[in-house]
C-alpha cells in the first residue's frame, strides 16, 4: 500500500471514529472539554517525540493526567468544568511550547505535532484509530440507553436512581481516546475540528440521536477523504485541508437547516386563517 492510499484509509478510519465520538461530545455539550484536551496533550506529544516513543502514547498519558486534573479543579468550590477546561487548555499548550523550545533537535517537526501529518501515518496509527472507533461503538451498543437518558433528561436520570459520574467518565474517556487517535492526522490544534464539526453538521440535518450516530461518522470520513485529496491536488498540508473540509460540511448543513426553516410563501386558506386567529 502506497503512502497516499494509506492516508486515505487513515482519513476514513480516523474521520469516522472522530465523528462518532463527536456525536456524544456535541449532544452532551463537552466540546470545550475536548478542545482543552487537544491542546493540553501537546506537552505529552512533545515529550514522547523527545524520548523516541510513540507520539499517541505520550498524548495518551497526558490525557489521563489532564482528565484527573480537570476533575479535581471542577470539584473545587466556586469552580466548574468550564473553568477547569480553560485552565488546562492554556496551561497545557503553554507547557508544550516551552518544552519544545527547551529540547533542541526534536526528531519530529513541531508542525506535525500541531497540525498533523496524515501522509506519514503508520499502520499502528490506523490500528489505534480503528480500535478506538470500535471501542466507542461497543460502548454505545452496551450503554447507549443510559448515555441518552443521562444526556437528554439528567433530572429524570438522577430521579431514577442512576449515578451520573460513570456515564460522564465513559464519555470523557472516549473523548480522550478520540483526541489521541486523531493527533497523527490533524495534530494538537486541528483535532477539535474533526471531532466536533461533523457531529455539529449532522445535528443540523437529522432529527434523532440514532441518526446522528450514523450521519456524523459519514461526514467525518468524507471530510478526511476530501482533505487528503485536496492536499494532493493543491499541494497544501493535509491537516488544515481536513479541518476546512469538516468546517465546510458544517456551513453547508447550517445553510440547509436555515432553508428548511424558511416557510414557503403561499396564500392561506380561510380555514387556516381562522385557525391562526384562534391560536393567537
Amino acid at each position: 500500500m502506497g503512502y497516499f492510499e494509506r492516508a486515505l484509509v487513515a482519513a476514513i478510519v480516523i474521520g469516522a471514529g472522530a465523528g462518532f465520538v463527536g456525536s456524544l461530545i456535541v449532544v452532551r455539550r463537552r466540546t470545550f472539554f475536548a478542545q482543552a484536551l487537544t491542546h493540553g496533550t501537546y506537552p505529552g506529544a512533545v515529550a514522547a517525540a523527545a524520548l523516541g516513543v510513540s507520539v499517541p502514547a505520550g498524548a495518551a498519558v497526558a490525557s489521563v493526567v489532564l482528565v484527573a486534573v480537570m476533575a479535581g479543579i471542577a470539584r473545587v468550590r466556586r469552580q466548574g468544568a468550564q473553568v477547569a477546561a480553560g485552565i488546562v487548555l492554556t496551561g497545557g499548550f503553554a507547557a508544550g511550547a516551552l518544552l519544545q523550545a527547551a529540547i533542541p533537535g526534536l526528531p519530529v517537526r513541531a508542525e506535525s505535532l500541531l497540525v498533523g501529518s496524515i501522509l506519514t501515518v503508520s499502520d499502528g496509527d490506523i490500528l489505534l484509530a480503528a480500535s478506538v472507533a470500535l471501542l466507542a461503538v461497543v460502548c454505545v451498543v452496551l450503554f447507549g440507553k443510559e448515555i441518552a437518558f443521562s444526556t437528554f433528561d439528567p433530572q429524570g436520570f438522577r430521579a431514577a436512581g442512576y449515578r451520573e459520574w460513570p456515564v460522564e467518565l465513559l464519555v470523557l474517556g472516549l473523548t480522550a481516546a478520540s483526541v489521541v487517535s486523531s493527533l497523527p492526522a490533524v495534530g494538537a490544534i486541528l483535532a477539535i475540528a474533526l471531532i466536533a464539526a461533523p457531529a455539529a453538521a449532522a445535528r443540523l440535518v437529522v432529527r434523532s440521536f440514532r441518526a446522528l450516530l450514523v450521519v456524523a461518522p459519514v461526514i467525518g470520513a468524507a471530510s478526511g477523504v476530501l482533505g487528503v485529496i485536496a492536499s494532493r491536488g493543491f499541494a497544501v498540508a493535509a491537516g488544515p485541508a481536513i479541518a476546512l473540509a469538516a468546517t465546510g460540511f458544517f456551513l453547508l448543513a447550517l445553510g440547509v437547516s436555515k432553508l428548511r426553516a424558511v416557510p414557503l410563501n403561499r396564500v392561506a386558506t380561510p380555514v387556516e386563517t381562522a385557525e391562526d386567529a384562534r391560536i393567537a
